[in-house]
């Protein structure tokens, strides 16, 4: 059902009301209004009402947050809007914001500070002037229609986090598809490795083939399991070997003079090579080892 109008609450606005109408602004191209919904409005399924009115209804397009009891988990609007379009879990595991903007929204900056684990302050001092002036600017008209300054660029925001979820989950799948899990024993270790291997020309490769490949193990839960990932170099034929979150075990500077490795970063963290056939790329894997 397209939405024809969006209503949200007049006053101050928050980053999550914000960024809930971002989202439907991107999905629907509707004007938005910032005052008290109507009864007629929250029962009718082609307004969207955004952190105000009392209900959660996806179905009728209801997105209040409010009325939820206290020891309900942190959620916002933003959350709301998320989940009704299948995006929510993706967003929640891959955009390390959302988490702390539930928590701001809905249990406050001193609660939000010490689930952070970081002083009071530290809170505060994490926000942007971009965060202000949008959110001033957003709370200082009644209306907001497709055309505007503002509109367009809230309708940016939305579209280019629906984007990044929508190539988040199409990389994952595709890397899922696609990669394969080695075991490379080195001594007495052994480096569980993921490779995603190019493939023909025809095959579609991620933009960002190292970020997919870590995002799907991130996906997959192998945080505690993973030491190294094997990926296309975007800049050459060959490969990119990364240690997964800094893997203590492994030092790629070590392949510097390699023959094939014509770049190994002095912190040991990435290599790159022109070798493509996988027991060349375990054996510089092997090679990475430390004694």
């Amino acid at each position: 059902m397209q939405i024809q109008r969006i209503v949200t609450h007049h006053g101050g606005a928050h980053k999550d009301d914000l960024l809930a109408c971002c989202v439907l602004a991107a999905k629907h191209g509707c004007p938005i209004v910032r005052r008290d919904p109507t009864p007629e409005e929250l029962a009718d399924v082609t307004v969207a009402t955004v952190d105000i009115g009392g209900s959660h209804d996806p179905a009728q397009n209801n997105f209040d947050h409010h009325h939820f009891p206290r020891e309900h988990p942190p959620t916002c609007s933003l959350s709301l809007v998320l989940d009704a379009l299948g995006v929510y879990q993706d967003a929640l595991q891959f955009c390390d914001w959302l988490e702390p903007a539930e928590w701001f929204d809905s249990r406050g900056p001193n609660r939000t500070a010490e689930w952070l684990g970081v002083p009071r302050r530290a809170v505060s001092q994490m926000g942007s002037p971009i965060d202000a002036t949008l959110l001033r600017r957003f709370a200082a008209q009644p209306e907001h229609r497709p055309g505007e300054t503002l509109y367009e660029y809230m309708r940016f925001v939305g579209q280019d986090l629906l984007d990044f979820l929508r190539e988040v989950r199409e990389s994952i799948d595709l890397v899922a598809r696609t990669s394969q899990r080695w075991s490379v024993t080195a001594g007495s270790e052994v480096i569980e490795t993921v490779f995603l291997p190019r493939g023909s020309d025809g095959d579609a490769l991620p933009d960002e083939p190292s970020g997919s490949v870590a995002r799907y193990i991130r996906a997959k839960g192998l945080e505690k399991v993973i030491g190294a990932t094997v990926y296309p170099d975007r800049r050459g034929r060959g490969y990119g070997i990364s240690r997964y979150e800094d893997d203590p075990r492994l030092d790629f500077s070590r392949l510097e003079g390699q023959p094939d490795v014509h770049f190994a970063h002095k912190t040991g963290f990435v290599c790159k090579t022109t070798a493509t056939a996988p027991d060349r790329l375990r054996e510089l894997i092997r090679l990475a080892v430390k004694s």
